[in-house]
């Protein structure tokens, strides 16, 4: 990254500068030098991320105001300083691609998802999902794997991957994920839950995690319209006779 090259040779040239051509003990100049990286990294970096940040600002106001194609442009106007910051280009992909996911919008969310950030477990799971829709099963256990070991407190993603693995036909594959994330979230209610619906031979329950469950698709739209209308309180309006 840029901030990174940008620090390093300008510790190396004081570093030069002092043991050379001032003379000083060559523990002196690295010391100083040292000092000057961190210093130049930090200021740098701190300057990138709030150019950033405001981006970032902008378009999750666009989005709370439903201005979604604009907000994806401002994103990718962040790719400008990808070059500068470690991490910030998988940061902006997985973000874009999350919300072409989540708009049903598949077929551009997946190049974003392919380079998201390993860490954002949401995008990782919605990549994985579409490994699986797309019969990739061999790469959706990969991006699981990668995904859970990145995040292991996360019981959603646990679950998401046993659920996947149920959809693939794998019960027992569903079943050791459930216990191995178990061992890394002891205790946890619906993971344990859904490992004995699992030993009993039925279907996970999902829709306890909410609108996080339901944002990766895998139930029909008729049943997101109904949830959606439950959290607004119901289909049904009561009606006052006079």
């Amino acid at each position: 990254m840029y901030n990174i090259i940008i620090s390093c040779a300008a510790a190396i040239l004081v570093f030069v500068i002092l043991k050379f051509a001032a003379g000083l003990h060559w523990f002196i100049a690295i010391f100083v030098a040292l000092l000057l990286f961190m210093a130049l990294f930090y200021f740098l970096s701190r300057y990138i991320m709030k150019k950033v940040t405001e981006i970032m600002d902008s378009a999750t106001k666009d989005l709370q105001g439903q201005r979604v194609e604009k907000a994806i442009r401002e994103l990718k106007e962040g790719f400008r300083y990808a070059k500068w910051q470690i991490w910030l280009d998988g940061q902006l992909n997985a973000q874009i691609g999350s919300i072409y996911y989540m708009r049903r919008d598949f077929s551009n969310a997946f190049p974003y998802l392919e380079k998201a950030f390993f860490k954002n477990w949401v995008a990782m799971g919605m990549l994985a999902v579409t490994y699986m829709k797309r019969n990739k099963n061999d790469k959706m256990r990969a991006t699981f794997d990668k995904a859970v070991q990145a995040s292991p407190k996360e019981p959603l993603l646990w679950s998401l991957y046993a659920y996947c693995l149920c959809e693939i036909g794998d019960n027992a594959g569903a079943k050791d994920i459930l216990e191995k994330g178990l061992k890394k979230i002891p205790g946890n209610e619906a993971m344990k839950g859904n490992l004995s619906l699992l030993e009993e031979g039925k279907k996970m329950k999902m829709r306890q995690f909410g609108d996080m469950w339901f944002q990766f698709h895998l139930e029909s739209v008729g049943a997101l319209q109904k949830h959606q209308m439950a959290a607004m309180g119901g289909t049904k309006r009561r009606v006052i006779r006079k």
